[in-house]
């Protein structure tokens, strides 16, 4: 336990805001085409075999849809409801962004920008999240967990998006 007056102090301090993972994907299809295929088709295919995601809710990935999940983590289940608080579409690049309403207990803040940037003949898909959990130490735990949760949509993107995908 902290003295008094350093606790009184330093209670709240945090060296940094949020964690941050930024993961480019590189595949064959326009800017259009990706922006077509993030459907809950796709959400399904990039969860990973842990936790089990069970979608309950999926309006789409425009200005205020929602998108509710229900966590299997074996012995119990979490909501995480999901806002899409931002969307943008242009010829070069195309985005929208996803912030936490109701998060599992592990996770404090989350925001989640999907970016679909034109990259040459292809599109760079960019998954940028911010995220915090309720204390210090979880965030340089989860960052890992969270960092290779992530990595595994790649080789999905690519297969999902590779050019002439039928």
């Amino acid at each position: 336990m902290l003295p008094f007056f350093i606790s009184k102090h330093f209670s709240s301090f945090r060296i940094y805001e949020t964690m941050e993972i930024i993961i480019k994907t590189k595949v064959g299809q326009s800017v259009q085409e990706v922006w077509n295929g993030f459907n809950q088709s796709l959400l399904l295919k990039l969860n990973p075999p842990l936790p089990r995601v069970n979608i309950k809710k999926f309006d789409g990935s425009l200005k205020n849809d929602e998108v509710h999940l229900e966590l299997d983590l074996i012995f119990f289940k979490q909501q995480w409801k999901s806002l899409i608080t931002e969307d943008f579409q242009s010829d070069d690049e195309m985005y929208f962004i996803d912030e936490g309403t109701q998060l599992p207990f592990f996770i404090k803040y989350w925001k989640h920008k999907h970016l679909m940037q034109k990259s040459g003949d292809g599109t760079n898909i960019i998954d940028h999240i911010k995220f915090k959990t309720p204390f210090i130490l979880m965030d340089f735990i989860f960052y890992p967990l969270l960092y290779f949760q992530f990595l595994y949509r790649k080789p999905i993107y690519k297969k999902e998006f590779k050019l002439n995908n039928v």
